[in-house]
C-alpha cells in the first residue's frame, strides 16, 4: 500500500488506509502537510495524531486496536491510594490545572517514551502545542511540592474528549498523582474516555485496554462536538470523585 503524502491543504485520506499489522510501521497514516492548530485540530478529532523523530517528515499515526483509560475502570491499587492520601495530608502539596503548561510540555520533551531512547518531542511538536494551549485546546495537570513543579502530563481537549500525550516525573509517582487527578477531573466534568495513543505496560496496570479503532472513532464522533467543560481548573473536592477526602490545610497561594 502507498503512503499518502500530504500537501499544504489537502485532507487526510479514509484512517481504514493506514498501513497494517504486517507492515513495518503499523498504523501509519500519511506524511506531511504542517503542524498548525487547523491541521492538528482536524487530525485529533478523527482519531489521528502526529508522531516523528529528527530528520523525518511529519508523520501521521492512526492506531489499531488503540489504547484508551475509560475513567471509571481507573485502578486506584493500594499503594498509590496510600501516596495520594499522604500527599493530601501534606501542606505544600497540590495538583494543579495550566499551572505552567509550557513547562510541562518541554519537561516530556525532554523525556523519552516507555520503551524508547530518545524523544519524539521534536521541537517543532514543542512550539504547535504551546500555540494550542493559547488557543485553549492543550492542558497540562501538574503536581507540585512546595511550589516545585515535580510531575505531569498534558494532552489535547477537543469537546468532550481527552488526548493523552505524555507525561513526566521527577519524583516517584508524581505523574501518576497527575494521571489520578486528571482522572478526578474528567469524572467530575463528564469526560468519560482518556486517549492513551499507545500500548504500555504501565497505562495497563491502571486500567487502560485496547479497543478496535473503529470503536474508538465512534466514540470520538459523539463527544468531539459536544461543549467543552467550562473551565480547566483544579477543585480539591474532584478527590472526592477517587473515593478520596482532601484533608489537607489551605494553600497560602490556591492553584491558578
Amino acid at each position: 500500500m502507498q503512503l499518502t503524502w500530504l500537501a499544504a491543504d489537502d485532507p487526510f485520506p479514509p484512517t481504514a488506509l493506514a498501513l497494517g499489522p504486517d507492515t513495518d510501521a503499523p498504523g501509519l497514516l500519511a506524511a506531511g502537510g504542517d503542524l498548525s492548530p487547523a491541521r492538528l485540530l482536524a487530525a485529533y478529532r478523527i482519531g489521528v495524531f502526529p508522531w516523528y523523530g529528527p530528520g523525518q517528515p511529519v508523520l501521521w499515526w492512526t492506531t489499531d486496536p488503540r489504547m484508551v483509560l475509560p475513567v471509571d475502570d481507573f485502578r486506584l491499587h493500594r499503594s498509590l491510594r496510600k501516596t495520594l492520601q499522604r500527599f493530601l495530608r501534606t501542606p505544600g502539596c497540590e495538583v494543579r490545572i495550566d499551572g505552567d503548561t509550557p513547562g510541562v510540555i518541554q519537561a516530556c520533551a525532554a523525556a523519552p517514551r516507555e520503551g524508547q531512547h530518545g524523544t519524539w518531542i521534536v521541537p517543532d511538536m514543542v512550539q504547535a502545542y504551546e500555540r494550542l494551549h493559547r488557543l485553549g485546546h492543550v492542558h497540562s495537570v501538574e503536581t507540585w511540592i512546595d511550589g516545585e513543579l515535580v510531575g505531569g502530563l498534558y494532552g489535547v481537549s477537543i469537546g468532550r474528549m481527552f488526548y493523552g500525550e505524555s507525561m513526566f516525573a521527577r519524583r516517584t509517582d508524581a505523574s501518576k498523582i497527575a494521571l489520578a487527578g486528571l482522572v478526578a477531573f474528567c469524572r467530575a466534568v463528564g469526560i468519560s474516555l482518556i486517549d492513551c495513543q499507545q500500548q504500555t505496560g504501565h497505562l495497563a496496570s491502571l486500567g487502560a485496554r485496547p479497543i478496535p479503532r473503529h470503536d474508538f472513532e465512534a466514540h470520538l464522533a459523539r463527544v468531539v462536538g459536544l461543549p467543552p467543560p467550562a473551565r480547566w481548573a483544579y477543585d480539591r473536592a474532584y478527590w472526592a470523585h477517587l473515593g478520596l477526602a482532601d484533608t489537607g490545610a489551605p494553600l497560602a497561594h490556591p492553584a491558578p
